[in-house]
């Protein structure tokens, strides 16, 4: 996935100017900046849940424009900090729900999407609440299910919005190691203002500031920029 001179914003009005990034599979590229500064914005229109105002987003040797929604959705999924409250699904309806740009227009799983849903909630260490209401588990729960959502949909990129907000530190170390394990066979893209986060799994960093990348650089460098002080920024390493 590449971005190419990136503007993206709400109704023409621009919150990150100049993106332009490159990633392979097997990186995890994380985006590092304070509350406010734009990252869920760019994350959505990678995603095509905004409209970009300016600049492009190419997959492989395509444009993303020239994916049909059911064509994206086999390509990348999206997991977000956005509260959904499914009525009276299970954990496993959930995760079904990622199997539903193969299914046809009456979202009927088959055999086979039955098994990639056991297989999905299995490799998040999710099945011990599989039968259980999503809207009944714990924040950190519900945030393994809609990745496991997300990974049954099969998809090439991953992007991740504050994957380990709210999680308490046992669970925040648990979903690292999951995402490190996911990025091997596919490309990883997630946001964060915590610290530890990019110290643990990140390849890439950008960081964000005053509506700009700031800088994109190594793990090592950006963590030593932010541990000195050099920005003013709502960034954490206590969470």
């Amino acid at each position: 996935i590449r971005a190419s001179d990136l503007v993206v914003g709400y109704e023409g009005k621009s919150v990150l100017k100049d993106v332009n990034f490159w990633v392979r599979p097997g990186q995890i590229l994380t985006l590092i900046g304070p509350n406010g500064s734009g990252k869920s914005t760019l994350l959505k229109s990678i995603t095509r849940q905004l409209k970009t105002i300016a600049g492009q987003v190419y997959l492989a040797e395509g444009t993303m424009d020239a994916y049909t929604d059911a064509a994206l959705a086999k390509q990348m999924a999206m997991v977000t900090t956005e509260r959904i409250s499914p009525e009276l699904m299970t954990c496993r309806d959930v995760v079904a729900t990622g199997r539903y740009p193969y299914t046809g227009r009456f979202g009927v799983l088959g055999k086979e999407d039955e098994e990639k849903v056991q297989k999905a909630l299995e490799s998040l260490h999710a099945l011990e609440v599989a039968d259980r209401l999503f809207a009944k588990v714990s924040d950190g729960q519900r945030q393994r299910v809609m990745l496991a959502r997300a990974i049954c949909q099969e998809p090439k990129i991953l992007i991740l919005d504050e994957p380990t907000a709210g999680l308490d530190p046992k669970e925040r170390v648990r979903f690292r190691n999951i995402i490190s394990v996911l990025s091997k066979d596919r490309i990883v893209i997630l946001s964060t203002h915590i610290v530890s986060d990019i110290e643990s799994i990140a390849n890439q960093v950008i960081l964000i500031r005053d509506k700009h990348i700031y800088k994109m650089d190594s793990v090592a460098n950006i963590c030593n920029e932010l541990s000195g002080k050099v920005f003013e920024m709502q960034v954490s390493d206590k969470e």
